[in-house]
């Protein structure tokens, strides 16, 4: 993927932390430390227009939007943070519920003076965007959401037993001490069996990524992330029966070879106004294994907003059914 982005940038790069070879985003761009929430997230912000905030996952960074925020950045100012405790950003103790970690997006918000944004969310950024978008949904205007579902949401109770999610309740010192100086492997599970073709995260991406995740705390904190799913399914619950569904516009995209139309289904439990769209040839790693569907289905529905149009279904799209649940 990154030697797609640099064949995009013609060489006009900012390096990314820690791989000086790896360089995916444009020199426009900045990253600062922006404090929010009692920590600091380390964010990306280039582009100018209205702003959009783009949330990583599991097993990456903020660094895994390079491509798609080059082609968004030609219209929007784009926002990526790193989440707490992930990448570059610090490493508190507590706070990893997803609820108190969209006051984390919320403080970023603010500090650079962004009341409203659109929202691009992956795997466990899709947990931080429904928190956000729940708590304050006068602040999100589109949402697009990306293949994995909401803890305490819809089938989740039947999700959580595959075996495939062993890893929500790997934690703690013990297992610390298995993957310390082995994240690459650990990590290797996660791209290899989650993807279509393991051979779409190339060598640079695996070597890029562990590296990030071997720094200290990094795997203490994303074990956090899992630790907290129990706590999420009940805030999840709970900030539904208060406000209901929400109502911006969302698209739900699954992965052909993953999440799939499921995707959409299960959205349709939280949000009253969604469409469903599949990127094909792919599993989870969705930036990775088919980087040019992806970003065109994002970037044409953030264009909705501005062209004032409506979504054509008959490209790559079914429109969602949005009876009630």
């Amino acid at each position: 993927m990154f030697r797609y982005v640099a064949a995009i940038l013609f060489g006009s790069l900012l390096s990314a932390p820690l791989v000086a070879e790896i360089t995916p985003f444009p020199a426009s761009f900045h990253t600062q430390m922006v404090p929010t929430n009692g920590t600091r997230l380390y964010v990306r912000v280039g582009g100018k227009g209205p702003a959009v905030v783009l949330l990583h996952g599991f097993g990456f960074t903020g660094d895994m939007w390079a491509p798609l925020a080059i082609v968004l950045a030609k219209d929007h100012t784009v926002i990526i943070p790193d989440l707490r405790g992930m990448g570059m950003s610090d490493h508190p103790d507590t706070g990893y519920t997803k609820k108190n970690q969209a006051v984390d997006i919320a403080g970023v918000m603010d500090a650079l003076k962004v009341q409203k944004a659109d929202l691009v969310t992956h795997d466990i950024g899709n947990m931080v965007g429904y928190a956000l978008a729940a708590q304050y949904p006068d602040r999100v205007t589109r949402w697009v959401v990306i293949d994995a579902p909401l803890p305490g949401i819809g089938d989740w109770d039947n999700i959580v037993r595959s075996p495939m999610l062993w890893h929500f309740d790997f934690r703690g010192p013990d297992e610390e001490r298995l993957v310390q100086g082995r994240e690459r492997i650990y990590l290797d599970r996660f791209w290899n069996e989650l993807s279509a073709d393991p051979k779409k995260i190339d060598e640079d991406t695996r070597q890029h990524f562990a590296a990030l995740y071997a720094r200290p705390r990094a795997m203490h904190d994303a074990f956090e992330q899992f630790g907290t799913l129990r706590q999420d399914a009940a805030d999840n619950k709970a900030l539904l029966a208060k406000g209901g569904k929400i109502t911006m516009p969302v698209l739900a995209i699954g992965a052909e070879k993953f999440f799939g139309k499921n995707m959409a289904d299960h959205m349709q439990f939280v949000a009253s106004n969604v469409t469903g769209d599949i990127v094909p040839n792919s599993g989870h790693w969705i930036m990775e294994e088919n980087p040019q569907v992806t970003i065109k289905l994002v970037a044409d529905f953030l264009a909705e907003a501005s062209a004032a149009c409506s979504w054509d279904p008959s490209v790559h799209r079914q429109q969602a059914l949005t009876q009630e649940r």
